[in-house]
This record gives C-alpha cells, sequence and structure tokens, in this order.
C-alpha cells in the first residue's frame, strides 16, 4: 500500500544550537547519554541527541506484532513494516547518515516514512526503549517546514484556534460545508480536505462563564501553597469552541466538590488579552514549533502567579494537558514548564488524586446502563487511564467496560485528509468501531475530541466526556 503524502535539562540550549550542520527545532538534551556502552545503538553520524532519540530503537520488532495495546496503528492497519516504528527509524538513521543526499527531509522517501505516524505516543510507552516517534515526527516536519514553507491545509488545520477567535464566520462555514456536497468537494480539490467526512462543527456560540466565575490570575500569589481548595480549570481550543458544555459541566463538578474554580484567562499584558489561551497543540502536531512556542510563553505568562502558588491547573483534553507535561518540555521554554509539567492534571486525574487524599466532597447518585470507555492514545501511554477507572468506580453501581482499542483513526486533522480518510477508518475497524457495534445500546465514554468525532462518523452515536458523566451522576446540581 503507498501514501503520497523526563525532566531536561535547558542550561545553554537554544534551538539554533547547530549539530554538526543541522538545527535542531526541538530539545534534545534528555537523550544527551543514550547510547553510550550499548553496542546496538548504531546512532548516526549528524543529529546530535535528536539522532541519539532515534537511535535507542534496538530493532526487535515489538511494533510489529498486533498484541493488545497502543502500538503501532499504522503498522496495523497496513500490515507493512514500513509503516512501523521501527521501519521509519531505518529510513531516519540513513537520512542521518546522509544516505538519501542532502535534501533527505524534504524527500519522498522520508515522507514517505512518517506519513503514517499519527502522534499516538504508543512506542513511547510499549517500546522496549521508549521509542517516542511521535515527537521525531514533529522534529521531521519543523526540518521539512524549514526547508520547503508550510502547506497550506497543516496551515489552516493549525490556526484553527485563532481563525474561530478572528473570523465567526467560519463557524457558519463549516456548518454549510458538512450540508452541501458540493462545498466538500470543492474543499477537497483546493485543500485536500476529504468529501467523504464531516468535519467537527463549532457551537454556535463559545464556553462563557459569567464574570463571578473569573478572578485574577495574580489572585493567586497571594493564596498559600496549603490551600487545596482553589482550582484553575484550563478550557481547551476543543472545549472553548465546539464542545463549551463539557467546560461547564467540569467547573460544575469541581464547584460542587467544593472547590474555589477560576477560568483561566490572558494576563493583561498579553499582546492578545481578547483571545483565549491555547497550549499550541495544533501547531505542534503539525512541526510548526515556533507558534507552538508563543502560545506555550502566552499560557506561561499568565500561569506565573498561580504556578509560584502551587495551585493545581485542571484541563479537559488529553492531547492538550499531556503536552504541557511532555511535548512543551522540549520546547527550550525554561523552568516554568517544567512546574507546570508537575502542577497540571487532567480532570479525572485531579478528581482521582483528591479523592485518594479525602478531600473531596462528590455526592453522586447511580447511573443506569452500561457504559463503554474508549481511552485517548496519550492517556493510555502515560498511564492516565487508571485514574478514569478510580472516577468511574467513585459512582455508585455503575456498570462500565473499557475497550481494549489502538488508535480511533481520526489523530487531530489526519481522519479529514483526503489521502488518509480510509486509512483512518480502517485504524477505527480494527478493534473499536466493531466493539461499539457489538453493544448498541450502551453509552459511550471517551475523553478525546478526535475520539468522540471519530465515533460519531462511525457508528452514528454519540460519546461524551467524563466531566458531563459526573455531572449527570451529581445528587445536587449547582448552577
Amino acid at each position: 500500500m503507498a501514501y503520497k503524502n523526563s525532566v531536561v535539562s535547558l542550561a545553554g540550549w537554544h534551538p539554533t544550537c547547530l549539530y554538526k550542520g543541522m538545527k535542531l527545532h526541538l530539545d534534545w538534551s534528555a537523550y544527551e547519554t543514550a547510547g553510550q556502552g550499548d553496542a546496538y545503538a548504531g546512532i548516526p553520524a549528524s543529529g546530535g541527541d535528536f539522532a541519539k532519540a532515534v537511535a535507542v530503537c534496538i530493532s526487535d520488532k515489538q511494533c510489529q506484532r498486533k498484541p493488545k495495546g497502543v502500538m503501532c496503528p499504522s503498522f496495523r492497519a497496513t500490515d507493512e513494516t514500513a509503516h512501523s516504528p521501527g521501519g521509519r527509524v531505518q529510513v531516519l538513521k540513513a537520512a542521518l547518515n546522509g544516505e538519501l543526499g542532502e535534501d533527505a527531509f524534504t524527500g519522498q522517501q522520508l515522507a514517505d516514512a512518517m506519513e503514517l505516524c499519527v502522534g499516538c505516543k504508543g512506542c513511547k510507552r510499549e517500546c522496549a526503549n521508549q521509542v517516542d516517534m511521535a515527537t521525531i515526527k514533529i522534529e521531521y516536519q519543523a526540518q521539512r517546514n524549514e526547508k520547503s514553507g508550510v502547506p497550506l491545509r497543516e496551515r489552516l488545520f493549525a490556526d484553527l484556534p485563532q481563525q474561530l477567535h478572528r473570523y465567526p464566520v467560519m463557524r457558519r462555514i463549516i456548518r454549510w460545508r458538512n450540508r452541501a456536497p458540493w462545498l466538500a468537494k470543492l474543499g477537497e480539490r483546493l485543500f485536500g480536505i476529504s468529501a467523504k467526512r464531516k468535519l467537527p462543527e463549532p457551537s454556535t456560540t463559545p464556553f462563557v462563564l459569567s464574570s463571578e466565575a473569573y478572578r485574577s490570575m495574580n489572585d493567586f500569589g497571594a493564596l498559600s501553597k496549603a490551600d487545596s481548595k482553589d482550582v484553575i480549570l484550563f478550557v481547551d481550543t476543543f472545549a472553548l469552541h465546539f464542545d463549551p458544555e463539557i467546560a461547564h459541566a467540569a467547573h460544575q463538578v469541581l464547584s460542587a466538590a467544593g472547590y474555589r474554580v477560576t477560568t483561566l484567562q490572558p494576563d493583561l499584558f498579553d499582546e492578545e488579552p481578547e483571545r483565549a489561551l491555547c497550549c499550541g497543540r495544533t501547531y505542534l502536531s503539525l512541526g510548526q514549533v515556533e507558534q507552538a512556542k508563543r502560545e506555550a510563553r502566552r499560557m506561561q505568562l499568565a500561569l506565573r502567579p498561580a504556578l509560584a502558588a502551587g495551585t493545581p491547573i485542571v484541563g479537559l483534553e488529553p492531547s492538550c494537558i499531556l503536552s504541557l507535561r511532555d511535548d512543551h518540555l522540549k520546547l527550550g521554554l525554561g523552568e516554568e514548564a517544567v512546574a507546570l509539567s508537575k502542577q497540571v492534571y487532567l480532570f479525572e486525574e485531579f478528581i482521582a488524586r483528591e479523592h485518594d487524599r479525602k478531600r473531596l466532597a462528590l455526592d453522586l447518585k447511580p447511573l443506569p446502563g452500561k457504559t463503554l470507555v474508549h481511552g485517548h492514545c496519550h492517556q493510555k501511554s502515560v498511564g492516565a487511564m487508571k485514574s478514569l477507572r478510580k472516577v468511574l468506580r467513585m459512582i455508585p453501581e455503575f456498570d462500565f467496560e473499557f475497550i481494549e482499542a489502538s488508535c480511533c483513526g481520526m489523530a487531530g486533522s489526519f481522519g479529514v485528509e483526503a489521502e488518509h480518510a480510509d486509512l483512518s477508518m480502517q485504524m477505527a475497524e480494527l478493534d473499536l468501531l466493531p466493539a461499539l457495534r457489538a453493544a448498541p445500546d450502551a453509552a459511550i465514554l471517551a475523553n478525546g475530541f478526535s475520539c468522540r468525532h471519530q465515533i460519531h462518523e462511525g457508528t452514528q452515536r454519540k460519546a461524551q466526556h467524563v466531566a458531563l458523566l459526573l455531572r449527570d451522576a451529581l445528587k445536587e446540581k449547582t448552577c
């Protein structure tokens, strides 16, 4: 099948540092000692610490098996070793050894190797040596973008958070496109967005809370770190523009649990104080590193007082929150990025933590019926499904079952790209969609935005976020 298309030391590091002539866009210094004394490393001749990150693969072919787990959705769907992490490593090594010529990062061989990596991070968890192909792909895309420019389609997808803020008409355009086949076909011809697939539709109005729900981030500078009843809710781009009900539900549940909830907002000295904060995930996943850094710095500026006070930051979207804990540490953003990585929690992680510490005061009622649970790949890759299981067990008599499945196949924009739409559904059909069809009357829980969209496309059923589930389980609901 062919297709076209840890805490790191930041001292002295800068993204423009040269490693044997190669400018790296991410900080790979965590791999500085990788391969020392390892006869199997085979570290390429160029690329410095990035080359070492590639070379941690020891070619044991674990990624080319199909046990239950996350790794590797593209190999599972194609049965081609070239589309496994190990297969990609071989081409990357050849590129870094100069075997593919001086323009390897803009060449077709490397493009073919990296194209079907969906950034699930399954290899980082399940590979014996934790090859982080998702982050390696970001570096590859950044190298390609620097030399060839950012493709128009990738620019459109990455810029979506800003477009929805600056051009409210985008909400109507997306809805028109989904309802007019000729517009969908035009979009495929102009931008390569599959006419077969619906695009996620923004809500008619973004998330808005009453003014009473906001406090200045500077208020946290005076708070004691021992104050366990203050929490900051980070409303990401997807909850803000597409699923505001989830953000409202999270606010409601945290408030019902006895916490003083403040919604994260830009700093007064932000260059765009009217634009909501964003973690930069849409940019990062498409290799637009400088734009991702800009968004990350905005968050750091806004959170500075809260970080100093030790106030927990709680978020809703796995890909966004886990980017703050992982990918942001490779952006060269200093100690504040490290502090944030230790202070940010997924909604269910925070609920589970506080419940374990007996600080939670949630009064929940039984919910009827059975619920099937699909975990986001990034949740699985960092072991965050354990927290979700703990939270679901807090609901009396709640009947739920975790689905054993790899990536749903949507993977951000991957599933709506014309050349990938069929493969995206093929990934979903491996395990996820058959499991859902086998239980047609069950409710579905999926915390990932892309996962919920893929499930709706594949089954015409609506999955819900755990914040909505807990809201519905509250015995006495607050406004």
